[in-house]
């Protein structure tokens, strides 16, 4: 039982971060309602870096970031390019299908990673890109392109930033792997934050309503979606596999597209439905595959060291 109990634990921070960052994405649109993207991504990025390096300060981690060009890079790709694309997407996108269009990360990290990491496609992973690149061409409908095509794209983009940093990270983890994750999270998004931080003090842009429901989302974005959640992460990071994570983790967008249905009224068509469905099936059988990968791996390597043993 007392074994047990660290996974259980790990596994509700997992969900409850899911259900943080899922129901964010209607808070992000509510908010939107009373304040410019730019304004709102400035806010989110600069005040959740700031709270994390408050987080660091609490835990006693070193505040000296290490491998700084690299941290930057990451930056400016899931900071301030990631942030700032899903915000521009839901000035006229929903929340639920800019949702499910980002959390396509995983699909292009597979992409990606072919050419980068040269790591081909195995197994599972070719019906999962088979089935997400079906669910993406049925919610971007080419045959009817609609009015928030351009929403749809950025999403899509953001996704494909959020996998370029994710190989990114991949890659100084490799070089360095005891870097600490929290710093490196903090210093990425105060580098990220700086770009729209300078995009929402020249840019024009209509004066901010500062409603309770706008510091309710500006609230939200930077204590919960940054500081708590980012705790949660790291506390779920060290406790589960990365395959439960994964897994775990696919809760997020069809928590963002629940949302979106009850308290934004926002009913995917056929089409777009059918493309939700196509993308969660490839992710999570994406999710299958890594975690058969690393079964096969561990399996491999028990086996070895029996070997050598005998």
């Amino acid at each position: 039982m007392n074994t047990r109990s660290p996974s259980l634990r790990a596994v509700a921070a997992l969900g409850l971060l899911a259900v943080i960052w899922g129901y964010n994405w209607v808070v992000m649109k509510v908010g939107l309602a009373d304040m410019d993207a730019l304004q709102f991504g400035a806010w989110r990025t600069l005040g959740g870096a700031l709270s994390l390096f408050a987080l660091m300060a609490v835990l006693r981690r070193p505040f000296r970031p290490s491998h700084l060009p690299t941290v930057a890079l990451m930056g400016v790709l899931q900071t301030c390019g990631f942030t700032g694309l899903i915000i521009i997407a839901l000035v006229s996108g929903g929340a639920g299908k800019t949702a499910v269009l980002t959390y396509t990360m995983p699909f292009w990290v597979m992409v990606f990673a072919w050419p980068l990491l040269g790591e081909r496609l195995h197994g599972w992973q070719w019906p999962s890109a088979a089935a997400t690149l079906a669910g993406l061409l049925f919610i971007l409908d080419p045959a009817h392109l609609g009015g928030d095509l351009f929403s749809m794209t950025l999403a899509t983009l953001a996704g494909a930033l959020w996998a370029l940093a994710v190989i990114v990270a991949k890659r100084l983890q490799m070089r360095a792997p005891d870097i600490d994750l929290l710093s490196m999270t903090a210093w990425q998004m105060l580098i990220g934050s700086l770009p729209l931080v300078a995009f929402a003090l020249f840019w024009p842009a209509r004066p901010a309503n500062w409603s309770p429901s706008l510091i309710a989302a500006l609230g939200f974005n930077i204590l919960l979606a940054n500081a708590l959640a980012w705790l949660l992460w790291l506390y779920a990071l060290r406790r589960l596999s990365a395959g439960t994570t994964s897994m775990v983790s696919l809760l997020t967008p069809v928590i963002g597209v629940v949302a979106a249905a009850l308290q934004l009224g926002e009913r995917p068509g056929a089409n777009e439905l059918t493309g939700m469905l196509l993308i969660g099936t490839g992710l999570v059988l994406l999710s299958l595959e890594g975690v058969r990968r690393r079964r096969q791996k561990n399996f491999s390597a028990a086996a070895s060291g029996n070997g050598a043993r005998a």
